[in-house]
């Protein structure tokens, strides 16, 4: 299998470093108007806007392929295609993809199989999300990562008005997330509402309205949502939630 990477950022370098150590041949990098000569396969690590552009470029033949989470496969007609996002943040071509998972579709069997070949290559457990899933999976994701990192500079924020470091919040953080990731959320509730204590609760709003009154809204809403969550673990039986 010949591969070509067209784009040269982050991806694209951390894609090109995976596949080179696993043996496959890999052709010079393409830039812009690359047309894929010669390759067996393109790969398209350009942002999401330019997969039209890029795909379009790329001379009849071989397969193409993006790595978007949140494009579909049609900017990539009237080729074969299919599309390879992996899961997590690339900081450069140092960061190994391996372990991670990653989404797949394919407009053909052999396409499908392409992805699910170099997602293997590259150590990522493949899952197929098709295009109609495509925005609640990229949505799931932001969650998960972005989402996430603004929640902990919400209480970032808080706990600097009282004197407390940010790390001090980080164990407690990721205790939280390997709860989660081992027990659902459900089961890796804890804290006030959790214990149904909303004294507690009121308590921390009237912090939250005084000190980071910006804040409040989104106090609410996660507060909200934590209740919904209690009652789901309460409905079905999760019992013996840590104190924190």
């Amino acid at each position: 299998m010949r591969v070509q990477i067209v784009g040269r950022g982050r991806m694209g370098a951390a894609l090109a470093a995976g596949l080179g150590e696993a043996g496959i041949g890999l052709l010079p990098s393409g830039g812009r108007g690359a047309t894929g000569e010669g390759a067996d396969v393109v790969l398209l690590a350009v942002p999401d806007g330019q997969i039209a552009a890029a795909a379009s470029a790329i001379e009849p033949g071989p397969l193409v392929g993006h790595l978007s989470g949140a494009t579909g496969l049609a900017p990539l007609a009237p080729h074969e295609g299919f599309s390879l996002h992996p899961l997590l943040t690339v900081t450069g071509s140092e960061r190994s993809l391996a372990g991670a998972f990653a989404a797949i579709d394919g407009s053909s069997e052999r396409a499908l199989g392409v992805a699910r070949e170099l997602a293997a290559t590259l150590g990522l457990t493949a899952f197929r999300v098709a295009d109609a899933d495509r925005a609640a999976y990229h949505a799931a994701a932001s969650v998960a990562a972005n989402y996430l990192v603004a929640l902990e500079g919400f209480a970032e924020r808080l706990a600097a008005t009282a004197g407390v470091p940010r790390a001090a919040l980080a164990p407690l953080a990721e205790a939280a997330l390997r709860n989660w990731a081992e027990r659902g959320a459900a089961l890796a509730l804890t804290g006030p509402i959790a214990r149904g204590d909303e004294a507690t609760v009121a308590a921390q709003r009237e912090a939250v309205a005084e000190r980071v009154p910006e804040g409040v809204a989104l106090f609410d809403a996660l507060a909200a949502a934590t209740r919904e969550l209690a009652a789901v673990r309460d409905r079905d039986g999760g019992r013996g939630e840590a104190r924190a």
